[in-house]
């Protein structure tokens, strides 16, 4: 690998390469969550109201890895929304790699399940999230949410989790997710959902990768909370690539 002031250029790293440089740790116990986003220089998470007008081949190689490594993906519903959430498109034959080396993947090599977390049930039962997917989404809602709702996901192929009364806690999604098993876990957003599990302490790491590009205009951060913060953080990797997009790798301290 090549160092560059500190940093690790990203041009000729194999997927192996990146795998051990994003492994989760071994056999975790209860779940680590690592959240992933790109952001513009001047701190936008979107460019045309999606963050994948953000999006570069370097963030989309990072992107990929960390599904290929996650047991799941939660996103908020707005984002599975907005962003036209279909099922994880994954390497069978690297997840099960992964998870030969004790670091991620699957031991049969099925790609890892979209967790929504929606209070309300508010999807729609004919979209990608459940027409296009190889493994049943999961909807994290709460036992308040209309019946005919759940019973609509349900049947459109969705397992159901009741994870909450009238609304869900970070710590009773994780509590859910850690009950099937999903103790490595991947947030994808939205800013609500990620400042929740921030203001809650119950993230352990932000992959981040700054687009190199300035977009202006009024767009949100990637995180939004109730209340301000401060969580101090240490920086594990930086990888470079050759168009200017950086993607840093931060473990809370």
């Amino acid at each position: 690998m090549q160092r560059i002031h500190n940093a690790i250029q990203l041009t000729g790293l194999s997927r192996d390469n990146l795998a051990d440089l994003y492994a989760y740790p071994t056999d975790p116990q209860v779940p680590w969550v690592r959240a992933n986003f790109v952001a513009s220089i001047d701190g936008s998470a979107t460019s045309g109201d999606l963050s994948e007008g953000l999006g570069t081949p370097a963030d989309k190689t990072v992107f990929t890895i960390l599904r290929e490594l996650a047991d799941v993906i939660v996103v908020g519903a707005g984002t599975a929304r907005a962003e036209n959430y279909g099922g994880a498109r994954t390497d069978p034959q690297l997840r099960r790699a992964l998870y030969d080396r004790g670091i991620g993947g699957h031991r049969d090599g099925a790609p890892p399940p979209i967790a929504v977390v929606t209070s309300s049930a508010a999807l729609d039962p004919g979209a990608r999230l459940f027409t296009e997917t190889a493994v049943p989404p999961l909807i994290i809602t709460t036992s308040t949410a209309p019946a005919d709702r759940k019973q609509q996901l349900a049947d459109a192929g969705a397992r159901v989790v009741e994870a909450g009364g009238v609304a869900i806690t970070p710590q009773e999604l994780l509590s859910a997710l850690a009950d099937l098993g999903l103790r490595r876990v991947l947030c994808e957003g939205g800013p609500h959902l990620f400042g929740e599990l921030l203001a809650a302490d119950a993230v352990d790491e932000l992959c981040l990768t700054t687009a190199p590009v300035l977009v202006g205009g009024t767009a949100r951060r990637i995180s939004l909370s109730a209340h301000e913060f401060r969580m101090p953080m240490v920086r594990r990797h930086i990888l470079l690539d050759d168009d200017g997009t950086m993607l840093t790798r931060w473990t809370r301290r």
